[in-house]
């Protein structure tokens, strides 16, 4: 009976990989709006707050889970995150280590505030309006941080977007095995790779984007935009059929 009111997508393969496409599309949509559009950070960040905001008020209201607007949700997050993190390094000047920093401390007090509460950080099935909450602050704040980390790795440690991509892929697998080896909690492997996941999606975005003497493909950030959400569109119509059919 709950699982039939949950209101979050079940774990499943096919949920990590719409995951690193929406991280995809929320970097490579947030640089659209602040660069390429030439908006700005903080036009970028209030029109992508804004969005978040309606679509979010959607989701809470709805009684069980809508694939299309739960994903759309994730995609508001990673954008918005994009932009959030954006703006804390170039209009606040506080750099990508500060800010990367200042986001991870604020998903561990979210996390902490919700288990402290639920005594769970299970996120399968989430049914309740609070505990929905809860999960939305430690998405866009591991969205946020994804995007942080992401730059981190290329601008400050000086990896290639290629490489960085590479380097979280590869955390990600280590998690992987860890929890096949049974020396991880599957609650631990989920926040993890939830996490890590932001940043592989971040360096890959930047990877299509980016112009080639600086290791990118220069797709540019509307092509690549479109490529995510025309992705986006297909995996949630598969996952629709797939359910209708169990």
């Amino acid at each position: 009976m709950i699982e039939n009111i949950n209101k979050i997508a079940q774990i499943t393969l096919l949920f990590w990989l719409m995951k690193i496409i929406a991280k995809t599309l929320g970097e490579t949509l947030g640089d659209h709006l602040a660069q390429t559009m030439q908006l700005g950070y903080l036009t970028g960040l209030g029109i992508t707050f804004a969005g978040f905001v309606i679509l979010l008020l959607l989701q809470l209201k709805a009684k069980t889970y809508q694939p299309i607007l739960f994903w759309l949700v994730i995609s508001a997050t990673t954008t918005l995150g994009t932009e959030i993190a954006d703006f804390i390094d170039r209009s606040l000047h506080l750099g990508y280590t500060i800010g990367s920093v200042v986001l991870f401390l604020g998903l561990v007090v979210t996390l902490y505030l919700w288990y402290r509460k639920y005594k769970s950080l299970s996120v399968f099935p989430i049914y309740e309006k609070s505990k929905e909450i809860y999960f939305w602050i430690a998405v866009l704040f591991s969205n946020s941080l994804g995007t942080a980390f992401g730059d981190y790795l290329s601008d400050v440690a000086g990896l290639s977007y290629l490489v960085g991509a590479m380097v979280t892929g590869l955390v990600i697998l280590i998690v992987i095995v860890l929890h096949k080896a049974k020396q991880i909690s599957p609650l631990l492997l989920f926040w993890l790779a939830f996490i890590l996941t932001r940043p592989f999606g971040a360096t890959f975005g930047y990877f299509l984007t980016k112009p080639m003497e600086k290791g990118g493909l220069d797709l540019g950030t509307l092509y690549a935009s479109s490529v995510s959400i025309f992705l986006m569109i297909g995996l949630i119509y598969f996952e629709k059929q797939r359910r209708s059919t169990i």
